[in-house]
């Protein structure tokens, strides 16, 4: 009896090995591949690498083995890379790669499964694109707006050459480009010097152009004033010939009035104050009215 209990316990110790021995879970987000005596299984239908999804799997034990691998998304922070631009100046690159595991069986040929020697030669790749691409550009093309066309350039190299990998190359961003201590003064004082010719250029290009405006809003003045003038003129001779005309016509009808109106004008023009005083011949014809009358002075005889 306790024979048999023995030997269902060893039986079940022996099953309960090889259910945790046999038996593996693959979770979200990982892939694995499966080795036998150390070399890739092939799928029997595809005849190509056998590749594990996420879920329960069953192996056999001590003949095969798993290698388990996070697919996911990874980051690949590379720091402080000195670059030579096309000026011959040191700038210092940092930059981070996105890269998952596209061909696992791939992937694993090329690095042997480690992550860190993946990581090795992307970066040692990168950095040869890097350098070729600042070497063909100045500091201020990588600064400015030719940021965007060196990442996009590292990119597709990036990824042309980590497929050999099995690895896909997501995206590569340069987070920043900083300059040595021993060059950026130089490179400041440059960049000054180039801004200032700028503001300079703008600055006579303004000055032309206000010329130009003002020249030309002269020359309008002077000939709308010119012809202003010369309207005014006109204008004047018109009024002045029609009121000649008006006068023509008044005094016509009623010639010694209009002469005793002139000289009582001039009569009043002369004796504004008591202060006035004229000096004048005793022949001058300036008193006729005061001396003679209305009539006598006219030249009418007045009746007895």
């Amino acid at each position: 009896m306790k024979a048999g209990k023995m030997v269902v316990g060893v039986l079940g110790f022996v099953v309960l090995l090889l259910a945790v021995t046999c038996l593996f879970t693959i979770t979200q987000g990982q892939h694995a591949i499966l080795l036998r005596l150390g070399r890739l299984v092939n799928d029997s239908q595809t005849n190509t690498v056998r590749i594990l999804s996420p879920g329960l799997h069953m192996k056999m034990p001590f003949i095969e083995s798993v290698r388990v691998f996070d697919t996911r998304m990874q980051t690949l922070d590379i720091k402080s890379s000195r670059i030579v631009t096309k000026e011959k100046k040191d700038v210092i690159v940092d930059y981070y790669v996105k890269w998952s595991i596209e061909d696992l069986a791939r992937y694993f040929k090329a690095t042997g499964g480690n992550a860190f020697k993946a990581e090795t030669l992307l970066e040692q790749q990168l950095n040869t694109s890097l350098r070729a691409q600042f070497g063909k550009r100045t500091i201020s093309d990588v600064v400015s707006g030719g940021r965007d066309d060196v990442m996009e350039v590292l990119r597709e190299r990036a990824e042309e050459q980590a497929g050999q990998l099995g690895i896909h190359v997501v995206d590569v961003r340069i987070k920043g480009i900083e300059l040595p201590a021993n060059t950026s003064n130089a490179i400041y004082q440059r960049m000054r010097a180039d801004m200032q010719k700028i503001a300079n250029r703008h600055r006579a290009d303004g000055h032309a152009e206000a010329e130009a405006i003002q020249a030309s809003a002269d020359a309008r003045v002077t000939v709308l004033m010119a012809k202003a003038r010369s309207d005014g003129q006109v204008t004047r001779a018109r009024g002045q010939a029609k009121a000649a005309a008006i006068y023509e016509k008044a005094y016509s009808q009623n010639k010694t009035f209009f002469a005793f109106l002139r000289s009582l004008r001039a009569y009043e023009g002369s004796f504004r104050t008591k202060e006035d005083i004229l000096v004048l011949d005793q022949s001058s014809a300036f008193f006729d009215y005061f001396k003679h009358g209305l009539l006598t002075a006219s030249g009418t005889e007045p009746k007895s």
